[in-house]
């Protein structure tokens, strides 16, 4: 997360404008995964693309879809439903045809925000975009506040907007590889 200015002098006094009225604002791409709302610092972003064919990588982690070539760039594609441990589809239950539409409408929706990463690009799978958002840190908790049982090393925090939470993540974290793939 941004520094705050808290303490810190920066220079505004006798112009006109308090401490207390400058409020910083995060812009963030939103995005849906598996029914809830999440965030990512645009800063991050390179582009967001339509899904592409993947080629597959032999022995490579589950999350991992595959690698794309992005205009001269070989991007990994990462399946962000996975990364995160959520459920691959909804509609456990539904008749057949009703889950085939879904699926359906899932996909054509999908897009892949490519982010950069250790100075590279990585692609990250998610169900739709919704847009470009701007939000006041003032409404943003830090997730031990909100449920403990959170992985704070993934979520930076949890944001209110309009009448939705935004699950604020850490890109770095998320993409780190864990103990276990550096293993295998």
């Amino acid at each position: 997360m941004a520094p705050t200015m808290e303490g810190k002098g920066v220079g505004l006094e006798g112009k006109g404008v308090g401490l207390e009225s400058v409020e910083r604002e995060l812009q963030l791409v939103a995005f849906r995964l598996a029914k809830e709302t999440y965030g990512i610092d645009i800063a991050a972003i390179n582009e967001i693309i339509r899904p592409q064919e993947v080629t597959h990588v032999p022995r490579s982690t589950e999350d991992l879809e595959g690698i794309i070539n992005l205009r001269g760039k070989i991007v990994p594609i990462v399946n962000l439903r996975r990364r995160l441990g959520l459920p691959e589809t909804e509609g456990e239950g539904v008749g057949s045809e009703e889950v085939q539409k879904q699926r359906s409408a899932l996909a054509s929706s999908r897009r892949v925000i490519v982010v950069n990463y250790d100075g590279s690009l990585v692609g990250l799978e998610v169900d739709s975009v919704v847009g470009v958002l701007r939000l006041s840190e003032t409404l943003i908790e830090k997730p031990a506040e909100m449920v403990e049982s959170v992985d704070s090393e993934f979520v930076l925090g949890v944001g209110k907007h309009q009448n939705e939470l935004i699950i604020l993540l850490n890109v770095e974290a998320v993409l780190k590889p864990s103990d276990a793939a550096e293993r295998a």
